[in-house]
């Protein structure tokens, strides 16, 4: 499959998204970048998931931009630079609040640490100062 081909299978699909939902484009791009972070992050368990979930998320969003380039060249109708950028912010502005945000969020094993703390903390907390 050639470049022109995919540009071309990339917009009829997104066209289709958009006719079939009805939906906006910008939505459209809200909902595919939130989509794709939330995927990558779940299934990225690990230390820098946020991270790699954003650079999905970013791959996607210039990758998309540069399919519709690539097809509005072979249209002949290509959009002004500003209608480009405008759709990657659109695509990776939630995900990058997420990722913001989400560092402050504690992991699962800092709240399992916490709740074990507390429970110490109870009646056995001064037992080892106890002399026997």
């Amino acid at each position: 499959m050639t470049l022109i081909q995919l540009a071309a299978l990339f917009q009829e699909q997104k066209l289709w998204f958009v006719t079939t939902s009805e939906l906006s484009k910008d939505a459209l791009h809200i909902y595919f970048g939130l989509a794709l972070f939330l995927v990558v992050r779940f299934a990225w368990r690990w230390r820098g998931g946020w991270f790699v979930a954003w650079l999905a998320v970013l791959a996607m969003a210039l990758g998309g931009e540069w399919l519709d380039i690539v097809n509005e060249t072979r249209n002949s109708a290509l959009q002004p630079d500003a209608a480009h950028w405008h759709d990657i912010r659109n695509t990776i502005f939630w995900p990058t609040v997420l990722a913001l945000v989400g560092r402050w969020f504690p992991r699962g094993e800092r709240i399992a640490a916490g709740a074990e703390k507390r429970q110490r903390s109870g009646d056995y907390a001064e037992r080892s100062l106890e002399q026997t």
